[in-house]
């Protein structure tokens, strides 16, 4: 591969802007030959050494060399500064030429922009200090106070003019930068939230499937395997098949209510099974479990604490289910004190022999997740000959 050449202007004004630095050292210079041949020199008489005047040539002396430093300005402004200003002072106190103090005017100006906030505070102190000195000086020099005192508004008025508007420019290209450095941050933060908010539709959305979808899917299968492990019967297999066929419809019904919610786009996710405790209940007993329900809790519990409450049961029967099939189950449900307390004991119960149904442990920690969410907790582990699932929420929603 060959070596990416730097782009090169093809038209005169970008030309021109990429050689502005010389082309204006070169028009400096023609003007300090212009001054020379129109005589505009000796404008700060006063302040010259030399007894008597001298030929308006000298003058090149010192405005030359000035203007050369105009091809660096872009590289160290503020050292080329303090240069150009020796020359000046040098042309100030012998010929008095005008393109040296243009010269310090163009380079304080190209310092001042590129100086943070305070070399500026620095570069005017150094005027104010240079511009008293030079009145001071003019002062010293005449016998008429005005004419140093006008010398020194004349300096000052220049002096300060440049370095205001540097100081405008300066502070204009500050805040692009500190507003474009915000957009920047906003535009990462926005992306930040986005993506927050994609992982957390996902989470949402892997919750409720595993909520409504993986016990039916999960009883079709353990079902089906019962009726496969049997002997046939008619009956037996019509018994299996109703039971597969009442798990798929209802894992159909959870999925197209999903997909509606999904498909409308303004809706948050569906977090509840249509249903109530007592049809969990029936549900469990027609996948072989012997449940008893005792529901003592109270009406006008908040609906999330309310589909909390649902969903600890529906996973407790769930995964009895699966691991405890024919399990005795106690169902406690009840309110007390502002908190609401779920128990689901199993007993006894065969465990599963189906092995892509073991369990990973995602609901229960699901369950945890949604507890924690309205501040409250739930707890699992063996009991006695069984497992249990203990659970507080506050009646109290957390905002």
């Amino acid at each position: 591969m060959t070596e990416s050449q730097p782009d090169i202007p093809t038209s005169p004004a970008g030309w021109v802007r990429a050689h502005r630095s010389l082309l204006e050292a070169f028009a400096y210079a023609a003007l300090a030959v212009l001054a020379c041949v129109l005589g505009l020199v000796g404008l700060w008489s006063l302040l010259s050494v030399f007894p008597a005047p001298v030929s308006p040539w000298w003058s090149l002396a010192t405005g030359l060399p000035a203007c050369a430093l105009v091809v660096f300005r872009r590289k160290a402004p503020l050292p080329l500064l303090g240069v150009a200003l020796a020359l000046f002072v040098v042309d100030l106190l012998t010929v008095g030429g005008v393109v040296t103090l243009i010269v310090v005017l163009d380079l304080l100006y190209a310092a001042t922009v590129a100086a943070s906030a305070p070399t500026r505070r620095r570069i005017l102190i150094g005027i104010a200090v240079a511009v008293v000195a030079t009145t001071v000086a003019a002062l010293l020099r005449s016998d008429d106070p005005r004419v140093g005192i006008l010398i020194g508004l004349q300096l000052g008025a220049l002096a300060g003019m440049d370095y205001w508007y540097a100081t405008a420019v300066a502070q204009a290209n500050e805040l692009v930068t500190l507003h474009r450095a915000r957009a920047e941050d906003a535009e990462r933060r926005s992306a930040l939230e986005r993506a927050e908010a994609v992982r957390s539709d996902r989470e949402q959305m892997a919750r409720e499937l595993h909520d409504l979808v993986a016990g039916d899917v999960s009883a079709i299968a353990i079902r089906a395997e019962a009726a496969l492990s049997i002997d046939n019967t008619p009956e037996a297999d019509r018994a299996a098949l109703r039971a597969v066929r009442e798990s798929s419809l209802q894992a159909h019904q959870a999925l197209r209510s999903m997909i509606a919610v999904l498909r409308a786009g303004d809706a948050e996710v569906a977090a509840r099974r249509d249903g109530s405790l007592p049809e969990l209940v029936a549900d469990a007993q027609r996948h072989g479990l012997t449940v008893t329900l005792d529901d003592a809790l109270p009406d006008g519990i908040p609906l999330p604490v309310d589909q909390a409450v649902t969903r600890i049961v529906q996973e407790a029967l769930t995964n009895c289910v699966r691991h405890a099939a024919g399990a005795r189950v106690d169902v406690r449900v009840d309110a007390d004190g502002g908190e609401v307390r779920v128990r689901v004991d199993s007993s006894g119960g065969s465990p599963g022999t189906i092995a892509p149904l073991r369990g990973n442990g995602w609901g229960l920690d699901l369950l945890r997740e949604r507890a924690r969410a309205l501040g409250g907790t739930v707890d699992a582990g063996p009991a006695d000959d069984g497992w249990s699932v203990r659970a507080r929420l506050p009646v109290e929603v957390p905002v």
